[in-house]
C-alpha cells in the first residue's frame, strides 16, 4: 500500500466535510418545509372559509339528526366538530351556550351579558344577528388560549330552529 499524502488528506477531509454539509442542508432543508407545512396548517385552521364549511356541516348534521344527537356530536372533543383550532358551540336564544366543542364546562352558562375587553355586548350581538339574518359574522376581541393575548376574533353563526350554531376564529 502506497502512503497518503497531506494533499490526499486533505482530499479526503474536504470529501467528508462536503458530505457533512450536504446532509445539514439536507436536514434543514426538512426542517424548513416541515416548519411551512405545520405553519400552513396553522394559518389554515384560522381560515374563514374554513369556519363557514364547518358550521355549513354542522347545521346540516342538526337539521339531519336532531339536537340531542348533534349536541353529542358537536360537544366531543376529539369528534367531526372539533379541527384544530376550529370547534362548535351553540347558543340558544336566550343566550345560554348549550353546546360547546372544546370547553364543555361552558355548557349551561349564561352569556348573554359577556362583554369582550372594549365592552362589545358580543353574545347579544350573535343573537340578534342571528334572529334577523340568519347568518352572518361578529368581530370581537377575546383571550386566545395559545398565546394568552387578548387578539380580534370573528365568529361566524348560522340559525337553526332555535339556536345559533357558531364558529370563531382569531384574526
Amino acid at each position: 500500500m502506497g502512503e497518503i499524502s497531506l494533499t490526499g488528506y486533505k482530499r479526503i477531509y474536504e470529501r467528508i466535510i462536503k458530505k457533512r454539509e450536504k446532509g445539514k442542508m439536507k436536514k434543514l432543508v426538512v426542517i424548513v418545509l416541515a416548519v411551512l407545512l405545520v405553519g400552513g396548517i396553522v394559518y389554515a385552521a384560522d381560515n374563514p372559509k374554513d369556519a363557514i364549511a364547518m358550521v355549513d356541516k354542522a347545521v346540516a348534521y342538526f337539521q339531519a339528526n336532531g339536537k340531542v344527537k348533534a349536541f353529542a356530536a358537536f360537544d366531543d372533543s376529539k369528534g367531526q366538530f372539533v379541527k384544530g383550532d376550529l370547534y362548535i358551540y351553540v347558543l340558544d336564544m336566550k343566550g345560554d351556550i348549550v353546546s360547546h366543542g372544546a370547553n364543555k364546562k361552558l355548557i349551561g352558562q349564561h352569556f348573554w351579558g359577556i362583554k369582550d375587553t372594549d365592552g362589545k355586548l358580543f353574545f347579544q350581538e350573535i343573537i340578534e344577528k342571528g334572529k334577523k339574518q340568519g347568518t352572518g359574522w361578529v368581530d370581537y376581541k377575546w383571550t386566545n388560549p395559545v398565546s394568552k393575548k387578548v387578539e380580534a376574533k370573528s365568529t361566524y353563526l348560522k340559525k337553526s330552529g332555535d339556536y345559533i350554531i357558531c364558529c370563531g376564529i382569531y384574526k
